[in-house]
């Protein structure tokens, strides 16, 4: 079954260019319009694709079930990383993406999946944005993909009480563990993304593109 997709292409003013692509995961109860708002001023820069879970939940949709913090059911996991890989797979194909310069980015169980696709997957992955998450214990006890040339961007709440700031230092030392550029920082906010978590990610990103247009 394909996931429902928000995508957002830039002007298109050259059919052979190619565009960096960052894939959006939203929270549990939320959606792809709501993660997409969040990174909408990129959308003259990336082609955003926001991807809404398959699970109805509350007002919204998750991507997994979840039999406990820190482990997800299996069953339901590995099925959205396999969706996951075939959505970025397919856009590949659809949309005029450099294959580069691809990126993911969420917020709690977003962050959780864009964390596991780059365990997963490696370098497939130019760079993740992760914020609010944790890396599932049979994810990090797998054998790691190569992340030497993934970037990673790591935001964590210090009052979030879902996963504690324990949570998002260990998520930070899983990844400097295993590439050197990894920004890891904090704020003083519980489990949402407050004003300057926003605009960090957003510098984080933009720092990606001002390095593509001047290479």
């Amino acid at each position: 079954m394909s996931l429902t997709l928000k995508v957002s292409l830039p002007p298109i003013t050259n059919s052979l260019t190619r565009y960096p692509a960052l894939f959006l995961l939203h929270g549990m109860g939320s959606d792809e319009e709501d993660i997409f708002s969040l990174f909408e001023s990129l959308k003259d820069r990336f082609i955003l694709i926001a991807i809404q879970g398959q699970i109805p939940r509350g007002e919204g949709y998750a991507y997994f079930n979840i039999l406990r913090i820190g482990y997800p059911e299996l069953g339901s996991f590995e099925s959205i990383l396999v969706q996951l890989k075939d959505t970025l797979d397919e856009s590949l194909q659809t949309y005029p993406i450099d294959p580069s310069q691809i990126f993911m980015a969420g917020f709690s169980q977003g962050a959780i999946l864009s964390m596991s696709m780059a365990a997963r997957y490696g370098s497939l992955l130019k760079g993740i944005a992760a914020m609010h998450g944790y890396v599932p214990a049979h994810v990090s006890a797998e054998n790691v993909a190569d992340l030497q040339d993934v970037h990673v961007f790591i935001g964590h709440g210090i009052q979030d009480p879902m996963f504690s700031l324990a949570v998002g230092k260990a998520n930070a030392a899983f990844f400097m563990d295993r590439t050197p550029d990894v920004t890891f920082r904090t704020y003083p906010s519980g489990h949402w993304v407050d004003a300057a978590e926003k605009a960090d990610v957003l510098a984080w990103f933009d720092d990606f593109t001002t390095s593509l247009t001047s290479s």
